[in-house]
């Protein structure tokens, strides 16, 4: 039997634009419910599954899967899941960010955090959105279950602070250092939005393509970054899409596994892997790259949070000894901002300003934060905390 659109729709897949325009154009379905691809660029239901069932993979896949349990694990043992989550995705942020180019120091980071986005550097500014933007997705993935077109048009939306879309004109390529095209994607927008509606079945039909989850992450990475769907931010889409896969397939709870500390390290071999697939249809080499992304991250993840963990709990204990003002509320918003103000402080305790700065000018004169000024504001910096955030990986 064919698959229409309408079983689609009570599947609460989010692409009837998709399916009015595979009616106009006729395309066909086939009755595993792929559609028939009229692309240059091949679907990722069309790879033979076996390639992916060799002992050098299935070894790696064993190590890296291991490291991703414990890792959840790990960071399910943090009582506030909000203030991993934070923390992690600043660092991930950050790093994904510098692929593109986009450089900031952790202290821009933190610092401008604090002020209005007009005042803030444009680095800092973007690295904020990539946040911002990861968090919609994390969202959209709790509520509904499902990765699909529409919510990755949104994310790379929120991330680029625009509408534009999925690319509508052709001209798009991608350049290596030296100025030179290596890879030219579909430029035909009918193609783009056929080849994100396969995408969308890929990610979600969990049955259609018996591959371990952490093989269909690295597919479905390599294949949107292939589409390159929109005009600007793809790189940073694509690896917001990793972790929310990771999520979405229970992987993990929350969203702190971040590959871009990995590829900023092994940037050449990121770039050359990916074209190497397109070339030549080296897929188990790319896929032994993202699985000892996985495995590595994971590794210096649960480092940094075992050491966030330590340092909470120091600075619980001995505020408390210290402080009669202490409370989990105060400990929260210490970690959650590594650099926090008097507005955080007022607002997360509910307390007056006057209260919120006695208490942040205590904890400062009793070592636990350090004082320093933005503008005509002050503003105080937990050190423990981040001195774990800006060394925790090599």
């Amino acid at each position: 039997m064919l698959m229409t659109c309408n079983v689609y729709r009570k599947m609460r897949f989010s692409i009837h634009v998709f399916c009015k325009m595979y009616k106009k154009l006729g395309f066909l379905y086939m009755s595993s419910g792929k559609v028939l691809s009229m692309s240059s660029l091949p679907s990722l239901f069309a790879l033979d599954v076996d390639q992916f069932d060799t002992p050098k993979i299935l070894k790696k896949l064993t190590v890296a899967g291991r490291a991703l349990a414990e890792l959840k694990g790990v960071a399910a043992s943090i009582p506030n899941q909000g203030i991993l989550i934070n923390a992690l995705v600043l660092q991930e942020a950050k790093d994904s960010s510098e692929i593109e180019n986009i450089v900031t120091t952790h202290d821009e980071l933190f610092k401008d955090e604090l002020v209005l986005e007009d005042a803030m550097h444009p680095a800092t500014k973007e690295v904020l959105r990539y946040r911002q933007a990861l968090r919609l997705g994390y969202s959209r993935v709790r509520e509904t279950g499902l990765i699909t077109a529409n919510a990755i048009a949104d994310i790379q939306a929120e991330l680029e602070r625009n509408s534009a879309g999925f690319r509508k004109l052709p001209g798009t390529t991608l350049k290596n250092q030296d100025g030179l095209t290596v890879y030219t994607p579909p430029q035909d927008p009918i193609e783009i939005v056929q080849l994100m509606g396969d995408l969308e079945r890929f990610i979600n039909e969990e049955d259609s393509f018996a591959a371990d989850p952490l093989i269909k992450m690295a597919l479905i990475h390599h294949q949107f970054e292939s589409i390159h769907p929109f005009y600007d931010g793809n790189g940073r889409t694509g690896r917001i899409l990793n972790v929310l896969y990771l999520v979405q397939q229970g992987l993990m709870d929350t969203p702190v596994l971040y590959l871009s500390s990995y590829i900023v390290r092994n940037k050449a071999n990121y770039y050359r892997l990916l074209q190497q697939v397109r070339e030549e249809g080296a897929w188990g080499d790319w896929v032994l790259y993202m699985l000892e992304a996985v495995e590595q991250t994971a590794g210096h993840t649960m480092s940094t949070i075992h050491e966030i963990k330590r340092t909470l709990f120091d600075y619980k204990h001995r505020i408390r000894a210290e402080f009669k003002f202490y409370s989990q509320d105060l400990i929260n918003n210490l970690f959650m901002h590594p650099y926090t103000k008097i507005d955080y402080l007022q607002r997360d305790l509910q307390v007056s300003r006057l209260t919120a700065t006695k208490y942040l000018d205590a904890l400062a004169e009793g070592g636990f934060l350090v004082k320093q000024k933005v503008g005509r504001s002050s503003y105080y910096v937990n050190t423990a905390l981040t001195s774990v955030l800006t060394q925790s990986l090599p």
